[in-house]
């Protein structure tokens, strides 16, 4: 491949952050004209699509590493003109971030990043495995994720740092509680009262091994924690709660914990890639920090 331009890859990642061809001409100030021909130019340079042509547009494989290498390259840019004393743009840094951690720790880990501002961040909520595939793909820098059975870290994938656990318990309003499991958390019970769930497989893991219940259960699916947690506060259903969200409402009699002494621990890793600057170093290690205070270790 020939020597890349550049000028061409800030407009391969503005398709890509865009979607379309006209939004990253807008973004661009340039025309879209002038958007199809620096990716056609690229992608003669290539002898390969980068850009899958479709609404939104997608880039390829080879594209998506053309991307992640151009906002390294413009991380690294950055960080050279600190050394050099010139006055320096915020850069973007891309984050894939679990729903979970989102509710509760994560949050209290951006004061420093942010006050005054390092850097631009771009968070993108995603379970697992999406967490997964956005960070090994190059589109985030970075993400928070629960650990893999057996996962082992891929030769020449992002680094990989163990967080903690998160602990979780499941809980319900006395009212929910008194209702639905009057004569205590039983089997029975849990085949009629209505559960709240963000991951079917968490749920059904704790009602099989703390009921030996192995089989289907009324539930409602609802991906965000915020708002399976606002359902299980309107004594709508019952669920499994971050600890660090239960403790104050159990604490002061909103919530009762319907298994006391049973919980879930899910372990949490960071995966990163090994971009070192003083943003993404900064980053890393805040992240981490913040982790190994808030969660079980």
């Amino acid at each position: 491949m020939a020597p890349l331009d550049y000028r061409a890859l800030a407009v391969l990642d503005a398709v890509a952050s865009h979607g379309s061809f006209e939004k990253a001409a807008t973004a661009l100030g340039i025309s879209q004209s002038a958007v199809s021909q620096r990716i056609k130019a690229l992608e003669d340079a290539a002898g390969r699509l980068l850009i899958v042509r479709g609404q939104p547009a997608v880039p390829t494989g080879l594209g998506q590493r053309l991307v992640s290498h151009h906002r390294s390259v413009k991380l690294m840019e950055a960080a050279l003109d600190i050394d050099l004393g010139n006055k320096v743009s915020m850069p973007e840094i891309s984050l894939a971030v679990d729903a979970a951690s989102l509710a509760t720790w994560f949050p209290l880990s951006l004061q420093p990043l942010l006050s005054p501002p390092r850097c631009q961040l771009n968070i993108q909520q995603a379970a697992r495995d999406m967490a997964l595939h956005l960070v090994r793909e190059g589109s985030v820098f970075g993400s928070i994720a629960a650990a893999q059975p057996h996962g082992e870290p891929a030769a020449n994938g992002p680094e990989v740092t163990p967080l903690g656990k998160l602990r979780y318990v499941c809980v319900a309003t006395p009212a929910f509680a008194g209702h639905w499991f009057g004569d205590g958390f039983s089997a029975e019970a849990a085949r009629l009262a209505p559960a709240v769930v963000c991951d079917r497989d968490m749920m059904a893991g704790f009602l099989r091994e703390v009921l030996d219940l192995d089989g289907p259960y009324p539930h409602h699916t609802v991906p965000l924690s915020p708002a399976s947690a606002e359902c299980i506060h309107g004594a709508l259903a019952y669920g499994l709660m971050p600890l660090s969200q239960a403790t104050r409402p159990l604490a002061d009699g909103r919530l009762v914990d319907l298994a006391p002494g049973r919980h879930v621990d899910v372990a949490l890793n960071w995966h990163a890639w090994n971009l070192d600057t003083p943003f993404t170093r900064a980053l890393s290690e805040q992240i981490v920090a913040t982790a190994r205070r808030c969660l079980l270790q």
